[in-house]
């Protein structure tokens, strides 16, 4: 009999990064397979989803907050590094601008989030590059998240390219870290969903 979703350990995943460098797009395609190429809408404070995982032959179920990555909001989403065990830092790659910001969102990371948090690379719009539309390498992401000791991957939530892979391997991560999913206790409890009045969209898929 499979364990109900109540019973199973809750991870926070938080993903941060500048405005438009793909966050929502890949909550979305990774929770509930779909994409919106007409969208154009930046997230307002925070939202959530939910998804269940299983790693290691145990299943897990993701809280997954996406930040708004406007300046203006960043006082808002602070907070919601407390309790995440794991961090995904998304950057456009057919953007430099978007690439170069991301050392300041990594210590942003580093300053607000617990220290064994794990901490993950995501270059996204990978489907750009057919069509002459990259500005940052595989090389250089792949080198600037070493020398942050994070790991790395490129993704498309347009054509689906490895959307799920920096899920599963943060998850990966944490689950071999025993201080850290210690904190995973069963059922939606374990995470505070205090969302201080800002917008949510919460989502079980």
């Amino acid at each position: 009999m499979a364990p109900s979703e109540d019973s199973l350990p809750v991870l926070k995943i938080l993903l941060i990064g500048p405005s438009g460098a793909g966050k929502s797009a890949l909550l979305l395609r990774y929770c509930e397979d779909q994409f919106d190429p007409e969208s154009t809408t930046a997230t307002i404070g925070i939202d959530f989803k939910t998804k269940k995982l299983a790693v290691r032959g145990k299943a897990y179920k993701l809280n997954i907050f996406d930040t708004a990555g406007q300046e203006r909001f960043r006082t808002l989403s602070t907070s919601y590094y407390r309790g995440a065990h794991g961090v995904i830092l998304v950057y456009d790659i057919s953007s430099k601008k978007s690439f170069a910001s991301m050392e300041k969102w990594f210590d942003e990371a580093r300053l607000n989030a617990n220290p064994d948090a794990v901490l993950y690379l995501v270059g996204s719009k990978l489907d750009k590059v057919a069509v002459g539309g990259r500005a940052v390498s595989f090389e250089q992401g792949k080198a600037f998240a070493e020398a942050q000791g994070a790991e790395f991957c490129e993704i498309s939530s347009k054509t689906r390219e490895n959307v799920k892979r920096p899920f599963v391997e943060v998850v990966d991560k944490i689950v071999q870290k025993p201080q850290l999913i210690a904190g995973a206790t069963p059922g939606s409890k374990s995470i505070d969903f205090d969302m201080g009045g800002f917008p949510s969209n919460p989502c079980s898929c």
